[in-house]
């Protein structure tokens, strides 16, 4: 005697437990940076109700032209932390750069000349970090600490402890404008486009995320990890060469101080902010362009309203923790 079991009827269309829920908090979380949008938009709209002068033109590519040094070294951190490195010293090589390409245009040297010179030490101060951290297996975190320590003491060196003026040299760079918008500003979009464009449809910005996620798993599929790691030293060492650049043409000087590790932390809470992993794999430029813009109004909003110095750095700080934790909070619930 056979029994059979009647056909089971096919689950309801439509039914609670099978349809995802597609409210609009769902739809606003499947956007990227969701969150750093909100944040930005509430800042803005807080800094132009407080202020009459914040959402001025003026006003505002002033932020821009001020964000732009900060962009360009942003751009190199999210490529090479993607690929799970870090660099602490890109600060210190703008300075360098700023204090030799100030002492050397101060002397009668070519602005040509200066440049060049300026870029090729920038680079070479990548490429030894990243000599030190592949071939020595120090952590980069000590490695580029150390080296940016030792760069500001450079620079310092260099300038004796006293200011450089460059006069108007690089003058078209750093105050001159273009199609109504700063030089500098072009100069940054044109370096995160780049970096995008690497980043997302190249095989070396692919290589660099299959480092950042496994750099073992990368070796074995046949990824020379420790070129791209010497390249990847060598292009963020260039990008501060090229920042401290521009930084000293928007001054027209440079001082003691300038750069350093106070400009290298601003860049590194931006990149954060924006996404990017610090344990790599992980990164986009669009977020740390929004990182970089977050902290310029930020830190224009606070001017105006003549808040202390002093709550800037307490704000970057704070920014930079809460960001640490969210990205780490974030990366585990993905696992």
């Amino acid at each position: 005697m056979s029994i059979t079991a009647p056909p089971e009827k096919p689950a309801a269309k439509g039914s609670a437990h099978d349809t995802p829920s597609h409210g609009p908090l769902r739809v606003l979380r499947g956007i990227p940076h969701t969150g750093l949008f909100a944040v930005l938009i509430v800042v803005v709209t807080v800094a132009t109700l407080e202020t009459d002068s914040f959402a001025s033109s003026t006003n505002l590519v002033n932020i821009l032209r001020q964000v732009s040094v900060v962009a360009v070294i942003a751009a190199g951190l999210t490529l090479l932390m993607t690929a799970g490195g870090m660099d602490f010293s890109m600060g210190g090589t703008a300075a360098v750069v700023t204090a030799v390409a100030a002492q050397l245009l101060a002397s009668g040297t070519s602005p040509t000349v200066t440049v060049v010179l300026s870029m090729l030490l920038a680079t070479a101060i990548g490429l030894v970090n990243g000599a030190v951290v592949t071939f020595t297996n120090v952590a980069p975190f000590v490695a580029t600490l150390a080296s940016a320590t030792l760069l500001d003491g450079v620079a310092l060196l260099v300038l004796d402890g006293h200011s450089v003026s460059i006069g108007t040299h690089l003058s078209t760079l750093g105050n001159e404008s273009t199609l109504g918008l700063p030089n500098l500003l072009i100069a940054a979009v044109l370096v995160m486009a780049v970096t995008a464009v690497a980043m997302k449809f190249t095989v070396f910005g692919r290589d660099a995320f299959a480092i950042g996620g496994n750099e073992h798993v990368a070796r074995l599929s046949g990824i020379n990890v420790a070129w791209h790691k010497m390249a990847l030293y060598g292009l963020t060492g260039a990008l501060a060469g090229l920042a401290g650049l521009m930084l000293l043409s928007r001054l027209g000087a440079s001082s003691p101080g300038t750069g350093g590790l106070t400009l290298q932390l601003t860049a590194v809470a931006a990149v954060v902010i924006g996404g990017t992993s610090l344990a790599g794999g992980h990164g986009t430029v669009i977020g740390t362009v929004l990182g970089v813009v977050l902290l310029g109004v930020v830190a224009n909003a606070l001017n105006l309203l003549q808040v202390s110095s002093y709550f800037q750095q307490i704000s970057v700080g704070g920014v930079l923790l809460v960001a640490a934790v969210a990205n780490q909070l974030h990366r585990s619930s993905r696992r």
